[in-house]
């Protein structure tokens, strides 16, 4: 066994996130700000605050200011659910989705550049690796008990 997986498993994002900051700062977004109009876009209009930040893996609170900053720049629209009027639901603009597409296809160029040398079988494989060692995690969190 490798013992220092964990390290690299730990270095590996940050370093991938580093390189797309570097490349998407120029479109003026932080990364705060860049990953909360990924995840809206892969989640589709209208979702809970809450689940947004869920998604993103933060607290709702802490999305709070990001979205301001995003309402701010015209990207995203806060608006009440009819259901329930406590709970804000999160739209993008229009003028939102030309940017969404330079995140994408500098996220594609990037991903191609970090995958290269590497087969669509071992990507594949690498894949199911990861999906596997986060079930593991899960199941692992859901065992710790709450005041460990």
């Amino acid at each position: 066994m490798h013992e220092d997986i964990g390290l690299k498993l730990s270095r590996l994002p940050r370093l991938w996130r580093a390189i797309l900051d570097q490349r998407l700062s120029p479109l003026g977004l932080t990364q705060t700000r860049w990953m909360t109009l990924v995840h809206l876009w892969r989640m589709g209009d209208g979702q809970p605050q809450c689940d947004l930040a869920r998604s993103i893996g933060i607290e709702a609170p802490s999305l709070v200011r990001t979205l301001d900053q995003l309402s701010e720049q015209g990207l995203v629209e806060r608006r009440a659910c009819e259901e329930d009027r406590r709970t804000k639901r999160i739209f993008l603009t229009r003028k939102a989705l030309p940017l969404i597409e330079k995140i994408d296809a500098i996220a594609e160029q990037t991903r191609v550049e970090m995958l290269e040398g590497l087969s669509a079988e071992q990507v594949d494989q690498f894949c199911e690796c990861l999906m596997v060692m986060e079930k593991n995690g899960l199941e692992i969190a859901e065992k710790v008990p709450e005041n460990a």
